[in-house]
């Protein structure tokens, strides 16, 4: 009789002692360690989502918010809904497994510097139509990201001209010290690494163009560029950072 392993809770829990086994050895290679420790992220996401499915099963939440907020993290906003694949959260879930709301019922939604962590193009756009799908006639989506247009077009640029940026974006980073020229910069906006343990790398770069391009493709009627408010938005996102706002 042929045995299949257990996919379940105990099985991953399993997995995550072996890889957190492997990592303490002194003899594994830092390749296969960059890899383990991307997918012990993966495996604390995953439980994460496990624990947010077993309060709605069906995918869908019982309540319906109208005003909801998608990865905010610390971060969060009066009067907002906080759905997000790690603590604190209203509702812990991965919306890269789609958005757990019915249809039409949400009157704005928001996010900033969520997109660029997850993968593209399956589960950017899955998003972007979930989010069309959520949302009611006349409803609005808030996107903001690290705004590649305005990293690009200052290259070629002397390591002086960088020094804002580091400040900005990776003063309190491991990585710090290794970005020793501008395209060093512009590497890590593009795909940051895994020097932080508690940081998720960038696996996307996104611009204005781009995402008038996603947004426009998922069904959205307009999407404009966003005037900042600090009511809703990190005061420390405002540098650096592309906004629009896309309608449905």
């Amino acid at each position: 009789m042929t045995h299949h392993a257990s996919s379940g809770p105990a099985s991953i829990n399993g997995l995550a002692e072996q890889i957190a086994a492997v990592l303490a050895e002194p003899g594994t290679t830092h390749g296969l360690a960059r890899s383990l420790r991307a997918a012990a992220k993966e495996i604390e996401l995953h439980q994460h989502h496990r624990a947010g499915r077993s309060a709605c099963p069906t995918g869908r939440i019982d309540d319906a918010p109208t005003r909801v907020q998608i990865g905010g993290g610390t971060h969060r906003i009066d009067g907002f809904f906080n759905i997000d694949a790690v603590p604190p959260a209203d509702l812990l879930w991965d919306v890269r497994e789609g958005i757990p709301l019915r249809d039409a019922g949400v009157e704005l939604l928001f996010s900033e510097h969520f997109l660029e962590h997850i993968d593209y193009p399956r589960s950017a756009k899955h998003y972007a139509r979930e989010a069309f799908r959520v949302l009611m006639p006349g409803g609005r989506l808030i996107t903001g990201v690290p705004d590649a247009g305005f990293v690009l077009g200052q290259y070629p640029a002397p390591p002086e001209h960088s020094a804002e940026m580091i400040d900005r974006w990776y003063a309190k980073r491991d990585c710090r010290g290794d970005i020793n020229t501008y395209l060093d910069l512009i590497n890590y906006v593009f795909r940051d690494q895994d020097d932080d343990p508690v940081y998720h790398a960038h696996y996307w770069a996104y611009d204005h163009e781009k995402l008038v391009q996603l947004f426009g493709e998922a069904g959205f009627t307009t999407v404009e560029p966003w005037t900042f408010d600090p009511s809703l938005a990190n005061p420390k996102r405002r540098w650096g950072s592309a906004y629009v706002v896309a309608t449905k």
